[in-house]
């Protein structure tokens, strides 16, 4: 709870910690970083979050940088992100023109130990901190009409069989497909769906009839769907406030969240080591869920010429006036916060991360 407390603090108010000075390294200063072109890898597919997330925010980068580079936001997909990290992790350099951007799909692998995993969260460092929520939400015509109470309907039995379309077990799925558990419903997931972006189409052509996406792609591509009458939504996975406490996500104050919907149906308080392990994989994935990363040895006058970048981003009065609705309205946190919060979003309490893993063995067949 210690550690959750001052992870919400500073999440949910932005703390910028000074810099520790304007930094001189080997001679050099911020003013020297000059490029003429940066390459940031999204390990995703176009279409979803983190690709909207990066191409937001990459024209603020071109604005912002010493020398106005060109910056080209690359999608690599594959094996939920694994495959674009660990090529980046393989392709090492320290002069800043090769970015990386992760998600909780390639947390979450690195935390419960994935054996195809060859990253480490512990060699690079990082610039920005992007937090988010998300949304479950479900097909219109699974329900019976004038039913208002869409989440006892589903437990009782929907009109048609609740699918999924996920990533994988390991990757950002985990936090809504564990929610599915701790509410009690049904749920089928289908395994090898390419990306939030992919299951969203599945979703969309009938092949699966619940669905979640992060609160960008979410604004973006499934609020249409409930304007004209196609989905549904159910809940939004909330926040955490600075006691570590659930509450109602920002962006989304009209839907409840999992632990109101929970304890409506069961009476009580959420509680037990199942409720404590989704807390931790939602704080570690969620409330600081996209890091935009550089190696740890790159220079400090690199990475004061981002964090400038970055600072003077968040007060362009153009980022200001589409953030909302492009991204949602989360803080971006940089410098030494951004730092402290990466260090928390990358490490996971053991008994959480056992069991999970034991979650993951007896429900699906994952041994990790």
């Amino acid at each position: 709870m210690r550690k959750i407390a001052l992870f919400a603090v500073v999440a949910a108010f932005g703390w910028l910690v000074p810099m520790s000075g304007h930094c001189e390294k080997n001679g050099h200063s911020e003013k020297e970083f000059s490029v003429s072109k940066i390459q940031w890898v999204i390990p995703f597919r176009a279409g979803g979050g983190s690709d909207t997330w990066a191409r937001f925010v990459a024209p603020f980068l071109e604005r912002y940088l010493p020398g106005n580079p060109t910056v080209e936001v690359i999608n690599r997909p594959g094996g939920g992100s694994i495959r674009g990290a660990n090529a980046y992790a393989n392709n090492v350099k320290l002069d800043g023109t090769l970015l990386l951007g992760t998600s909780a799909s390639t947390q979450f692998p690195y935390l419960l130990g994935d054996p195809r995993v060859r990253y480490d969260y512990s060699e690079w460092r990082a610039l920005l901190v992007y937090q988010t929520g998300g949304v479950v939400y479900a097909t219109r015509d699974i329900f019976t009409a004038d039913q208002s109470d869409h989440i006892l309907q589903l437990r009782q039995g929907p009109t048609k069989r609740l699918v999924y379309g996920s990533q994988g077990a390991t990757s950002i799925d985990l936090v809504p497909m564990l929610s599915f558990k701790l509410l009690g419903l049904d749920v089928k997931p289908i395994f090898g769906v390419r990306g939030r972006s992919a299951g969203r189409l599945a979703f969309e052509r009938g092949d699966a009839t619940i669905d979640f996406q992060t609160s960008a792609a979410y604004l973006n591509s499934v609020e249409s769907l409930v304007s004209s009458g196609k989905a549904i939504p159910l809940y939004s996975l909330g926040a955490l406030n600075e006691a570590g406490e659930m509450i109602r996500d920002p962006v989304f104050p009209d839907l409840p969240h999992l632990a109101e919907i929970f304890t409506e149906l069961s009476g009580s308080q959420p509680h037990g080591v199942e409720w404590d392990s989704w807390t931790a994989f939602l704080s570690a994935g969620f409330s600081a869920q996209k890091f935009v990363v550089l190696p740890a040895d790159t220079p400090d006058y690199i990475v004061n010429a981002y964090t400038k970048a970055f600072e003077q981003m968040k007060r362009d009065p153009e980022y200001l006036a589409n953030r909302n609705r492009t991204i949602g309205a989360y803080e971006q946190i940089v410098g030494d916060a951004a730092m402290q919060l990466y260090q928390f979003s990358t490490s996971a309490p053991e008994p959480a991360t056992e069991w999970v893993k034991g979650w993951l063995r007896s429900d699906y067949g994952l041994n990790l």
